[in-house]
C-alpha cells in the first residue's frame, strides 16, 4: 500500500493535525494511500534519548527512522514546523515529561561526572536544530503559488507606511566577525580532519576526526569576543543618543552552539555596569545571559545579595536605551528569552510594521537592529534603505522572489554545530588534515567564538541542477546569491560556474551577485511587479524564505515547500511559518486556534502529485488536482482563520476546506469511483455545513484544557480540536 508520512510536531502545528489529519487519512484512503505519524516533536524527541530509562514507556527514534526514510525513493514525507529548541524550552520541556512520570534526567548545567557529560551530550543532540538537518536529503525549492498570489492581490494584508526620515536601521560588524574571518577550501581527496587548539607547547584537540569527502568545501571562521564587546557598547550609546529602540536579532535555536554565546554578549553589553560591579557573582552563578534576561532575574533569587543585583537591572533598564518588547503587557522585552527574537522571522516582520518594533508603552517605534555577524545583515539594511526611498511594498502589484536553497546533506552552518567552539584559552586555531598538514588556521583569543562547516559537493551539483530546472520552468531571471568577500562563497562561485556548464542554460537569464546587490534587483524587480529567483545557501534559504513572504504575502506559511530529496523521494515542508506558541496560549485562553494550515493543503496536494507521478497512481492525482481547486475556493470565499475569538478559526476553516474538496471530487469526471464515492459525503457535509460552523463557532470563548504544553494529553487535544460529533462521523465514515 502506497504511504504518505505525517509528522507530529509541536505547538500550533501539533494542535492543527489533530483537526486536519483525520480528514487527510479519510480521503488518502479513497486511492489506496495510508498515512502513517511519526512523532518528531521535542517530547518525542526528548523520550527517544533514554530508551533504557522508561521502560514500557520507551518511545521509539522517529526522527532516526525517517532521516533512513529520507534517503530511500520510497519517501514521501509531509513535514509541519517543529521546535527548534533553546535551552529555556528544552528545560520546561524536561519539567513537563517529568511532572508526567517519564523518568528521564535533569538538564546539568555544568556537567562534571562521566555520567553527567553523557546526559548532556544526549540532551544536546535535541537542541537547536535537530530535525531538518536529519530530514533535508535533498535542496529546497520554495515558492509562491499562484493561487496564493492572486488572493493576496485582490485582498491585500495591511502594509505599514515608511518615512524617508525614519531612523530604522540595522547595525553589523564592519570586521573581525565570521563573514570577514572566514577560510576555506575545497578537499582534493577524501580525508579526514582535526581541529586543534595550540599555544606555545599546549595543544587541546576540539574535535578529534571529521571525515569528509572529495570535492567537500570546508570553512574555517571566528567572531572576536573583544571586538564584538566593543561594537555592542557602541550600539548601545547609539540607540540612547538616537533615541530608538535597541533591538538583537539572531537564531539562538537553529544556531545552538553560537548565538546563545552571542546573545550573552549582547545582555552584558546592555547591563554593562551591572556586570561591571557584579559580574563574577552572576558569572559564577551561570548568570551570564545566555539564556537571557528573564533567566538571570529568575535565577537572582538564589543569591545572597539578590535583591540588590535585582535593583541594578531595573536600573539598568531605566538608564539604558529603551528596549524592543516582545510582550509590553507583561513586560517581556528583546532580551529575556533569546528565542523569543529570531531574525528570520523578527526582520522581515519589522520591515512590514513601518520599521517598527513595539515599546514599553505599546506603541511602535523606530529601532536599530542589531545583528553582530554581517554575513546576511546588509541584505535587511539594503530592503530597509529601499523603504526609506521608495515607501512600502504594494502586495496588489509585486512580483515574487522564490528561492532554490542549498540545504541538503547538512549543508553550511546550521550543520555546524558539532564543529563551533568557544575558545578555552588564546592561541591558534588549526584544522588539520590526516597527514598534518595545515589546511586552515586562525588566530584566536579566550572567549572567541571559533566556527566551521562542510558542505559536500553532490548537494551543491543537486543545488545548480534544480535552480537551471526551475529557471527553465518558470522563465524567471536567477541570481545566485554569492559573496566575494566570503571565503566560502568565493569556492562556491567556482563550483557554479562549473557545474552550469553540464546543463543547457541558453535562453536562461542566470547570474551571479552579492546578497546585497541582489537584494538590490530582486526588490527593484518586486517593484516593477517582475520575478527573481533567488539561489542561496542554507541560512540565506532561511532568511529569504521568511523575508520575501511576510512582504508578498503577509506570512512565509502560505509558501509552497517541496524538497526533491536526492534518492528520489519527496520531502513537503507545510511553510516557514513557526510552532507558533502565542497561538497555543490563546487556545488555552479562549480556545481559538488562530494557526493557518494553507502550507499543509500546498504539501498535501504536493504529495498527493508525487504519488502520481512516481508510482502512477491516477485516484492521487485526483486528490491533488481537486485539493487545489479546494484551495483556491476557500481564499476566495474568505474561509482562513480569524484572529479574533469567535469567528472562524483552524477547525473552522478545516471543515470548509473538507467540504469543497468533497466537492470538487463529486463534480470531477476523471474518475467515476471517487466522484461516486464523494458525492454522498458532500451532500451531507453541505446539508449540515450551517450546523457544523455554527457549532465550531459555539466551543470557542473559555480556555481549552490541552492536558500539557510539549506533550499534551491525547483525548483531551482530540476533544479539543475535534469538537463536532456530526462532521467526525462523516469523515470517519469515510475510512470504513
Amino acid at each position: 500500500m502506497a504511504k504518505i508520512t505525517w509528522t507530529r510536531t509541536d505547538e500550533a502545528p501539533l494542535l492543527a493535525t489533530y483537526s486536519f489529519k483525520p480528514v487527510v487519512e479519510a480521503f488518502a484512503s479513497t486511492a489506496g494511500i495510508d498515512v502513517e505519524t511519526q512523532d518528531i516533536s521535542l517530547a518525542g524527541r526528548i523520550l527517544a534519548q533514554f530508551p533504557d530509562r522508561l521502560g514500557d514507556k520507551k518511545v521509539e527514534d522517529a526522527l532516526g527512522t525517517l532521516g533512513e526514510l529520507a534517503k530511500t525513493p520510497e519517501a514521501n514525507i509531509i513535514k509541519l514546523p517543529n521546535i527548534s529548541a533553546s535551552l529555556v524550552q528544552l528545560k520546561k520541556a524536561i519539567a513537563e515529561l517529568q511532572a508526567q512520570g517519564y523518568d528521564i534526567p535533569d538538564y546539568p548545567d555544568n556537567p562534571s561526572t562521566a555520567e553527567e557529560k553523557e546526559i548532556a551530550k544526549a540532551y544536546d543532540v535535541v537542541k537547536g536544530s535537530a530535525v531538518n538537518p536529519v530530514l533535508r536529503e535533498g535542496n529546497s525549492d520554495r515558492r509562491a503559488p499562484q493561487a496564493v498570489k492572486n488572493f493576496v492581490r485582490k485582498y491585500p494584508h495591511r502594509m505599514g507606511a515608511w518615512s524617508a526620515d525614519s531612523k530604522t536601521n540595522v547595525a553589523t560588524m564592519q570586521a573581525d566577525d565570521f563573514r570577514h574571518n572566514e577560510k576555506s577550501v575545497i578537499m582534493p581527496a577524501a580525508d579526514e580532519l582535526k581541529f586543534v587548539l595550540k599555544s606555545g607547547d599546549k595543544e587541546e584537540v576540539l574535535l578529534e576526526s571529521l571525515k569528509v569527502l572529495e570535492g567537500e568545501v570546508i570553512d574555517g571562521t571566528f567572531i572576536s569576543a573583544k571586538a564584538l564587546d566593543e561594537f555592542l557598547k557602541e550600539q548601545v550609546a547609539r540607540a540612547k543618543e538616537e533615541g530608538i529602540l535597541f533591538s538583537a536579532h539572531l537564531k539562538a535555536t537553529m544556531m545552538k552552539v553560537s548565538d546563545p554565546i552571542l546573545f550573552g554578549h549582547v545582555v552584558r553589553a546592555y547591563f554593562a555596569d551591572v556586570y561591571d560591579k557584579y559580574g563574577e557573582e552572576l558569572m559564577n552563578a551561570g548568570l551570564n545571559g545566555e539564556n537571557g534576561l528573564g533567566h538571570i532575574l529568575a535565577g537572582l533569587d538564589q543569591l545572597d545579595n539578590g535583591a540588590e543585583i535585582k535593583a541594578a537591572f531595573e536600573a539598568g533598564l531605566e538608564d539604558g536605551p529603551d528596549l524592543a518588547m516582545v510582550n509590553s503587557h507583561k513586560g517581556i522585552t528583546n532580551l529575556h528569552v533569546p528565542s523569543d527574537v529570531i531574525i528570520d522571522a523578527s526582520m522581515p516582520a519589522m520591515i512590514r510594521t513601518s520599521g517598527h518594533m513595539w515599546n514599553k508603552d505599546d506603541q511602535e517605534q523606530d529601532t536599530l537592529a542589531v545583528i553582530p555577524d554581517s554575513s546576511y545583515a546588509g541584505v535587511y539594511q539594503a530592503v530597509i534603505e529601499d523603504c526609506k526611498e521608495n515607501g512600502a511594498f504594494d502586495p496588489t502589484t509585486m512580483g515574487t522572489v522564490p528561492n532554490v536553497g542549498l540545504m541538503a546533506q547538512k549543508a553550511e552552518e546550521y550543520g555546524s554545530h558539532n564543529k563551533t567552539f568557544k575558545m578555552p584559552f588564546a592561541g591558534t586555531m588549526e584544522v588539520r588534515n590526516s597527514a598534518g598538514d595545515v589546511l586552515i588556521s586562525h588566530e584566536v583569543e579566550e572567549g572567541d567564538v571559533w566556527r566551521a562547516c562542510q558542505t559536500k559537493d553532490a548537494p551543491i551539483q543537486d543545488w545548480v541542477k534544480l535552480a537551471v530546472n526551475r529557471a527553465r520552468l518558470s522563465g524567471m531571471k536567477t541570481i545566485f546569491w554569492l559573496d566575494p568577500e566570503r571565503d566560502h562563497d568565493r569556492k562556491l562561485t567556482e563550483l557554479v560556474e562549473k557545474y552550469l556548464k553540464d546543463h543547457d542554460t541558453e535562453g536562461l537569464d542566470i547570474s551571479i551577485a552579492s546578497p546585497v546587490e541582489a537584494t538590490k534587483t530582486s526588490i527593484e524587480r518586486i517593484r516593477r511587479g517582475e520575478d527573481t529567483i533567488s539561489v542561496t545557501g542554507n541560512v540565506l534559504r532561511d532568511y529569504n524564505t521568511d523575508l520575501f513572504p511576510i512582504l508578498e504575502l503577509g506570512t512565509s506559511a502560505k509558501m509552497l515547500s517541496v524538497v526533491p530529496l536526492m534518492a528520489g523521494g519527496g520531502l513537503f515542508e507545510t511553510g516557514a511559518g513557526g510552532s507558533a506558541p502565542k497561538h497555543v496560549q490563546q487556545v488555552e485562553e479562549e480556545n481559538h486556534l488562530r494557526w493557518d494550515s494553507l502550507g499543509e493543503f500546498l504539501a498535501l496536494a504536493e504529495s498527493f502529485r508525487h504519488e502520481l507521478n512516481n508510482n502512477g497512481n491516477e485516484k492521487a492525482g485526483v486528490l491533488a488536482s481537486t485539493l487545489d481547486k479546494a484551495t483556491e475556493k476557500l481564499l476566495g470565499e474568505e474561509k482562513s482563520p480569524s484572529r479574533k475569538v469567535g469567528e472562524i478559526d483552524n477547525r473552522g476553516s478545516h471543515f470548509f476546506l473538507t467540504q469543497f474538496w468533497a466537492r470538487e471530487l463529486a463534480n470531477q469526471t476523471e474518475d467515476a469511483e471517487l466522484a461516486e464515492t464523494f458525492k454522498p459525503v458532500a451532500e451531507e457535509l453541505e446539508a449540515n455545513s450551517d450546523d457544523i460552523a455554527k457549532a465550531l463557532l459555539e466551543v470557542q470563548g473559555e480556555g481549552a484544557d490541552l492536558g500539557g504544553y510539549y506533550a499534551p494529553d491525547e483525548d483531551k487535544l482530540t476533544n479539543v480540536m475535534r469538537p463536532v460529533a456530526k462532521f467526525n462521523d462523516i469523515i470517519d465514515g469515510l475510512k470504513k
